[in-house]
């Protein structure tokens, strides 16, 4: 049977201690900092044990979490898109916090522990010119989500397939509540004063601004672009490596259309790089004329991404619905764009508005 003890942590925090004794089974035993999660655990736990399926004894107590995450960067993250550079880094953390422990050791409380210190860390600089500033940050909660969703992945393979568990303790962890993400876009009067510096910098650079603000591609999908992948006749551009791993195929037509004609008439003929830099097979830098367009255009409190955003919000202000917006970005579920959901309250009256017109006509 199970039992569960209330007890004082050395810092002061209370923790609920679960003990479970069946016959002819080895004591098991976790601590959870709710109540709830040490009975859900308990109960799960004794069952599986009554039951025949409980070998937290033998494989969990042969494993540690290191050794998870290796065979788990081995075997899974070189299948992901762009070898899961970012799910690589965050098994890192989880790795150097608390690879040493055993599987079965790995309760929901433990990673609660380590989720607030996630929480507590001051993020990494991305950028060096805004360090200073960077260092004063901490961690967004959308970035402790992506951690936590890393780290069950691995424990959700050493459940699965791997033999190593029988349940995932990040299922009982709760996970922060991320806020509807950032949604800076440019105002008309701010898009046109930095399209106008942006021009200060060559047609290479003006064109992927204007790019970005028509399509919303990505940073890395634009400057990875080549030339084999557009066609100026239908209109279109192919991108075969997304975040996703999904190919895409983007709409190309307007501004963006025509200034890419006139940069394929001046094109480097050793490179098929749409945006080719000084040296061969690289496209060129953006940053130091990014930052120079947005001192002259005197925005602030934008960055490139925002692009992204802002030819989202277009589109949403235009009409689009949320599955088109999501069509265009390339996002698998419609979560990512309920951001601009607010910018077409507008349009959305109007659609009911002509069909109540249509159905019961002018009173």
């Amino acid at each position: 049977m199970a039992t569960i003890e209330k007890r004082r942590r050395n810092d002061g925090a209370w923790q609920y201690r679960v003990k479970i004794r069946v016959k002819g089974a080895p004591t098991e035993s976790a601590s959870f900092k709710r109540l709830t999660d040490a009975r859900r655990w308990a109960q799960s736990t004794e069952a599986a044990i009554r039951q025949g399926r409980h070998f937290k004894a033998a494989e969990a107590k042969k494993h540690t979490l290191a050794e998870a995450i290796d065979r788990y960067s081995k075997e899974v993250l070189p299948h992901k898109a762009k070898g899961g550079a970012n799910q690589s880094a965050q098994l890192a953390w989880w790795r150097k916090q608390i690879g040493a422990y055993v599987l079965a050791d790995i309760s929901p409380a433990l990673i609660a522990e380590y989720r607030d210190r996630l929480q507590r860390e001051p993020a990494a600089p991305k950028n060096k010119r805004l360090q200073a500033d960077n260092e004063l940050r901490l961690r967004a909660k959308a970035t402790v989500v992506r951690y936590l969703a890393a780290l069950s992945h691995v424990l959700s393979m050493s459940v699965k397939e791997w033999g190593w568990l029988e349940v995932n303790p990040v299922a009982n962890v709760r996970k922060p509540k991320e806020g509807r993400g950032r949604e800076r876009f440019l105002s008309d009067d701010e898009r046109q004063r930095l399209l106008d510096a942006a021009a200060v910098h060559g047609p290479s650079f003006y064109t992927l601004i204007v790019l970005a603000l028509s399509t919303g591609m990505r940073r890395g999908e634009m400057l990875s672009l080549r030339w084999s992948q557009i066609d100026f006749q239908r209109g279109r551009i192919t991108l075969l490596k997304t975040k996703n791993g999904e190919i895409r195929v983007v709409p190309l037509t307007g501004k963006a259309h025509e200034l890419l004609l006139q940069l394929a008439k001046v094109r480097k003929i050793d490179c098929d790089l749409v945006f080719s830099g000084d040296v061969a097979g690289r496209p060129f830098c953006i940053q130091k004329p990014w930052y120079s367009t947005l001192k002259m255009a005197g925005i602030t409190n934008f960055r490139f991404h925002d692009l992204r955003h802002s030819a989202a919000s277009y589109l949403a202000m235009n009409g689009a619905s949320m599955l088109d917006i999501a069509a265009v970005l390339g996002h698998k579920t419609l979560q990512m764009v309920k951001r601009y959901s607010h910018l077409s309250d507008a349009h959305t009256e109007q659609v009911v508005s002509r069909m109540n017109e249509r159905i019961f006509g002018h009173e």
